[in-house]
């Protein structure tokens, strides 16, 4: 059919009802005369009618349809193009490919379709075509000025359409945001400065949350009807919440959430009203508890990451369930990528960095992940720079006001577990977690009475045997969290041991967490961690610490509690606790028995202890070093204490105590030798020649 009697023909189904069979066909049709016609008037009159088409218009369907427009004005732009480069290669006098009309009078005609008739964010979709067509890939196919005009085109449509908020309507400014995360790459810096981000934060927040983007997280309330109970949980591939994920996850936005999510961010810098911003903000927050709540309420909450394949379906497992887990995990990057750049103005605009805004800011945005914790911490998922930027940054801002501190822990605090033989459920140990890791670097910006309250009663609730889960028997199989949970209750309690201001709380605490640090190892904590929490509590014990002076005792205490651990403990090698370190690190790491990681912790402390006694334990350290049978683990034993010697760790009065015992007071011979206290050494001249004086010395230029 000739082009014109196609055009008229397409002109008159513009005004039928809508037919998705029928709509196809136009779309189709469209496409074509695009591509083919020659007459650059009619370009402009088949585009008017296009976008005032009442089969495309009256029942569009949503942003979809959307999405096809640009489609077709991109797939016209690049075989037009693709035409007029193949006229210039084809003979001369050969016919011209397809309509003749050169890349920039098609681009133009097309241009001057998107007139007063349509909308300006249906102008928005067509000009976007047009700019990917002739422009992406780096097809460069216009002039430097007509790029630039159409991407200032691209620009101003936008703002108008987002500025009239009443003709724009919820289509329209999805549609503007859809548009805009193509066009972005496309567009110059000076171009996108001209987009108004007062107007575009909203829209883009709408587009993001809405129907259009994750529903507001209305998903999770139609998996809790379709889910049947019983002791395995069934959940149909083909049941109506599957298909309403299906179709979430196959709209235009949420394919396109990565560029939007930097569309968002870009809105935010360039927003001139900073309560814009604080309503995205805000927005976010109430996106995020409602996801936390409805989740809370699923059954799905229920199922812990050590048992889903015991306690899901098949069915559940092969489809539906990582499905859900991919679509919840793609929120949490969205909601944390927008959230960044917010967290970022905080610290530079000066109305959202005073006193009244700076700590809500920071306390909504611990809200914001704490809600989202859920996600981020099944298999490490919140690890990734943009997340620990905003958070690090949350608390960094929050740490400097003790009353936002308090006020955010006493509305997290989560409830203390008060029978260790009910486990809660996943959400709640997620949530637990958060909580402890938050509280860990609090400390130094709370009261006493509120550290004691708010870190120390809960995170000794998870430690001690009587109170904490975490040891009982109805944890069996362990959670996935078990670990975690355990090592942030230790780090909460050194946190709170570490600050001077809480000494109050050291002689009555450290005898109580010594003992509990004494019970977890090897069971629940690694040789390193164990290492680590002990010499930070024996670091506390000395001075400037005030309870150096009040219970100068303590520490010496504290090491002979290691010192008859040490004797009688295992010396067979330890697992590692983590399965999820790498092949790499682990082969790093030297292979030790309990025995052998009691007597390092014991050698580390020594930097700690009082003048008066280190020779003494000097000595000690060498002669339980000494009972390690194992010739490679005593070897890994000997350098650590030879490293504690030369290394720096020693202030200088204990440097020449060690000095001294090394040279004159046997340390060597110990050390070296494996020789017991004072052999030999009392029958001997200082200076002295002896049969064994090229051994030691080969020794000694050895290490």
């Amino acid at each position: 059919m000739p082009a014109d009697r196609l055009l008229a023909t397409v002109l008159r189904a513009y005004q039928d009802t809508p037919n998705p069979v029928e709509t196809d066909k136009i779309l189709a049709t469209t496409t074509a005369l695009l591509t083919n016609l020659n007459n650059p008037l009619n370009l402009s009159l088949l585009t008017s009618h296009f976008l005032t088409a009442r089969s495309i218009w009256q029942a569009p369907d949503g942003l979809r349809t959307c999405l096809r427009v640009m489609s077709i004005y991109n797939t016209a732009a690049i075989h037009v193009r693709k035409n007029e480069l193949d006229s210039v290669k084809a003979p001369r006098g050969a016919p011209l490919v397809g309509s003749g009309v050169n890349s920039e009078d098609w681009a133009r005609a097309v241009a001057k379709g998107a007139d007063d008739r349509s909308a300006r964010w249906q102008h928005v979709l067509v000009l976007t075509g047009i700019l990917m067509g002739m422009e992406g890939d780096d097809r460069r196919s216009l002039s430097r000025s007509l790029r630039s005009t159409l991407e200032q085109a691209v620009a101003t449509a936008a703002n108008l359409a987002l500025e009239d908020h009443i003709r724009t309507g919820p289509l329209g400014r999805g549609a503007v945001v859809l548009a805009l995360t193509y066009a972005f790459p496309l567009i110059s810096q000076s171009v996108m400065q001209m987009l108004h981000g007062n107007v575009l934060l909203p829209a883009v927040i709408e587009a993001m949350l809405g129907d259009e983007g994750f529903q507001h997280g209305n998903f999770i309330s139609s998996i809790t009807r379709d889910i049947t109970p019983g002791k395995i949980i069934s959940w149909h591939h083909n049941s109506p919440s599957v298909t309403q994920i299906s179709n979430l996850e196959s709209r235009p936005l949420a394919q396109n959430m990565g560029p939007l999510a930097r569309l968002a961010a870009f809105a935010v810098q360039h927003a001139t009203d900073p309560n814009i911003v604080l309503q995205a903000h805000e927005e976010l927050l109430g996106f995020t508890a409602g996801l936390l709540e409805k989740w809370t309420h699923c059954p799905l909450s229920a199922v812990d990451l050590s048992v889903e394949a015991a306690t899901l379906s098949s069915d559940a497992l092969q489809g539906p369930y990582p499905m859900l887990w991919h679509l919840l995990k793609k929120i949490m990057f969205t909601v944390v990528a927008t959230l960044q750049p917010i967290v970022g103005r905080s610290l530079l605009d000066p109305f959202m960095r005073n006193d009244m805004i700076a700590p809500t800011m920071a306390t909504k945005t611990l809200h914001i992940l704490r809600n989202l914790s859920f996600i981020s911490t099944r298999q490490d998922a919140g690890a990734f720079q943009v997340y620990e930027f905003t958070y690090l940054t949350s608390l960094d801002i929050i740490t400097r006001y003790p009353d936002a501190c308090v006020s955010y822990l006493q509305d997290t605090q989560p409830p203390s577990p008060q029978n260790g033989n009910v486990v809660p459920s996943p959400a709640i140990q997620a949530l637990t977690l958060f909580y402890l890791n938050t509280a860990e670097h609090l400390p130094f910006s709370l009261p006493t009475p509120a550290a004691e309250t708010l870190i120390i009663t809960p995170a000794t609730a998870h430690l001690s045997p009587t109170t904490s889960w975490l040891t009982s028997p109805a944890n069996n199989p362990q959670s996935s969290l078990t670990l975690q949970l355990f090592e942030s209750s230790h780090a909460c309690v050194l946190s709170v041991l570490s600050c001077p201001q809480h000494s109050s709380l050291a002689a009555q605490l450290i005898p109580f967490y010594i003992d509990v640090l004494l019970s977890s190892f090897p069971s629940r904590i690694s040789p390193r961690q164990f290492r680590l929490a002990f010499r930070t509590v024996m670091q506390i014990t000395s001075p400037p610490y005030p309870i150096s002076a009040t219970h100068p005792e303590l520490s010496e205490t504290l090491l002979e509690m290691l010192r008859f651990r040490a004797i009688d403990a295992s010396t067979d090698p330890l697992l590692h606790l983590n399965e999820k370190a790498t092949a790499t690190s682990k082969e790093e790491a030297p292979v030790v028995s309990e025995q052998t990681a009691l007597v390092l912790a014991l050698i580390d402390a020594l930097p700690y202890l009082p003048l008066h006694v280190l020779e003494e334990w000097l000595t000690r350290a060498a002669e339980t070093m000494n009972t390690i049978l194992d010739p490679g683990m005593r070897e890994v034993v000997r350098r650590r204490f030879w490293d504690i010697l030369v290394s720096g760790e020693m202030d200088v009065e204990r440097g020449a105590i060690c000095v001294a015992w090394w040279g004159t007071n046997g340390g060597r011979e110990m050390v070296l030798l494996g020789q017991p206290r004072g052999s030999g050494a009392d029958f001997l001249m200082s200076g002295a020649l002896v049969a064994e004086q090229d051994v030691q010395g080969k020794e000694s230029s050895r290490l």
